[in-house]
């Protein structure tokens, strides 16, 4: 007998509908999987045979044909266990169905239904195609009801699928149950909430200059680098950003929730609200930063998506990686490519990232002696390559502090308080232009600035003493309108735009000659 459900697999962020097609019919046992499925995929009737032995059902002893339409298009992933292992029982006529239902859903040997990464675009493309009803697993079903006007009912084994499709009410479910696309009250976040495991700008002492730049930053989106020696406080400065951010807007949440579902972290019980905040160790390989793998996977560079990617050490990451990072600084997405597939992922993040001066740290350091070779120093800051610089709007020095001001009196400001500044100039960026100041360019940047005589003569004399390219330039122009946003200016002036020339990219001098430095 021939069965047909309907299911979906991932491709990329993006759910794709799959027709399970199951012909059951005499002949030699065998049990085949057409499709285009991949390796995890053909392992399914494995997990299919034990699932319905142990859940009190016959595995048929007949020729069993599973085609997963459409045939053409690689499908991956355990989410169509589900649907194989009940159109398996349609099929056979062990169960009569009542109504249609889509099903979703990793099997074990014992006929446990398990969540699967992605359900939410899984179930969201399962609706465009019409399907109103979901069977899912039961610790995923409130992220299916994520998506509006659907119908989702958690099932925890194979057997109670079995049930819901017979028409039999499972316990917890109410027939036409459906949920709003809502967030969870425990995923909100207004600007400076606590964040529990995070340090406080009061923990950090001194280094007056770099939280300035780190405020600009945020407050414009701007990428950022901190040079400094081994513990002036880079990391702990970077440490306080998830509390300097405010939360994500509905449009953006619902984009890092899909993230977060395919990325499989967790169940997914309402919109993220928090802004992503991703801190890859520099031994990460270039599949793990930008995306990739045999299932092109996203990277931590997507995993960020509308939050901050933060690189310990920047010159100690792959240089191959480095450079991939171009691309999604640019145009906020990274497409990964592989025989026969692509993909290509939202990467729309804010880079902050963290060096020393040269390998043993010290260089240009007053109290400490650098130990490295005669050229080593400009060497290892030249890994970071010219084309990746000249997209890193902001370059600040973090030095070493002296006793007497770690220690010395005198409270810092709080993360809160620096929090609604940041969230202030964002909004004012958002209102008059659409967009925070990091995507300004070309005409829109400079109507946006609105430069006066004086502050054009100014930016011109700032640009040619620093030999700046056209991308350089453009660069300290944005970074003043977002100084001027912090100070609810209206025009760029001259005092906006010589504190952004503070923040301008080292060539290979010592960390100490920065300007900036504090």
């Amino acid at each position: 007998m021939l069965a047909s459900v309907l299911a979906a697999t991932l491709h990329g962020l993006d759910g794709r509908p799959v027709r399970v097609e199951v012909d059951v019919a005499p002949g030699l046992p065998g049990f085949t999987i057409v499709g285009l499925a991949d390796a995890a995929l053909r392992e399914a009737r494995e997990r299919v045979r034990g699932a319905l032995r142990n859940s009190g059902f016959v595995h048929p002893p007949r020729r069993i044909t599973v085609n997963l339409a459409p045939a053409d298009v690689p499908k991956a992933g355990s989410a169509l266990d589900l649907g194989i292992a009940v159109a398996v029982l349609v099929g056979s006529e062990q169960v009569r169905p009542r109504g249609h239902w889509a099903l979703l859903g990793e099997l074990g040997l014992g006929g446990e239904v398990r969540p699967v990464p992605g359900l939410l675009p899984m179930v969201a493309a399962l609706a465009r195609r019409g399907a109103g009803r979901v069977v899912v697993p039961a610790a995923s079903v409130e992220e299916a009801r994520l998506v509006p006007g659907v119908e989702a009912i958690g099932v925890a084994t194979l057997a109670e699928a079995a049930d819901v499709l017979r028409g039999r009410r499972v316990a917890g479910h109410r027939p036409g149950q459906r949920a709003e696309l809502v967030p969870v009250e425990a995923a909100d976040a207004g600007p400076g909430d606590a964040v529990a495991d995070r340090p406080d700008l009061a923990d950090v002492r001194g280094l007056l200059e770099a939280r300035r730049a780190l405020e600009i930053a945020l407050a414009g989106g701007h990428a950022l680098v901190l040079i400094g020696p081994p513990g002036s406080g880079k990391t702990l400065l970077a440490s306080t950003i998830p509390g300097l951010l405010p939360p994500l807007d509905d449009d953006e949440a619902r984009e890092a929730t899909i993230v977060a579902s395919v990325a499989g972290a967790g169940p997914v019980r309402g919109l993220v609200r928090r802004r992503p905040f991703r801190a890859p160790h520099h031994t990460a390989s270039y599949a793990a930063l930008v995306g990739g793998g045999p299932r092109i996977a996203p990277g931590e560079v997507t995993l960020a998506h509308h939050g901050v990617l933060f690189l310990d050490e920047l010159p100690e990451f792959d240089r191959g990686s480095l450079e991939a990072l171009r691309q999604p600084l640019e145009e906020g997405r990274i497409a990964v490519a592989r025989v026969g597939r692509a993909v290509t992922f939202p990467a729309r993040f804010q880079l902050v990232a963290a060096m020393n001066p040269c390998p043993c740290g010290w260089d240009g350091d007053p109290a400490n002696r650098c130990a490295c070779p005669a050229g080593v120093p400009e060497r290892y800051r030249r890994r970071v390559s010219g084309p990746l610089r000249d997209r890193i709007d902001l370059w600040v020095a973090v030095p070493r502090l002296a006793p007497r001001e770690l220690l010395g009196a005198g409270e810092p400001e709080r993360s809160s308080d620096v929090a609604v500044r940041i969230a202030g100039g964002r909004a004012r960026q958002v209102a008059v232009r659409g967009s925070l100041n990091v995507r300004l360019h070309g005409r829109a940047l400079r109507a946006a600035a609105d430069l006066d005589d004086r502050a054009e003569r100014r930016a011109i004399a700032l640009a040619s003493s620093a030999a700046m390219t056209a991308r350089a330039t453009e660069r300290l122009i944005r970074v003043a309108r977002t100084i001027a946003d912090l100070a609810a200016a209206d025009r760029v002036a001259v005092e906006h735009l010589e504190e952004a020339a503070r923040f301008r990219p080292p060539l290979a001098e010592p960390a100490a000659a920065v300007r900036g430095a504090a």
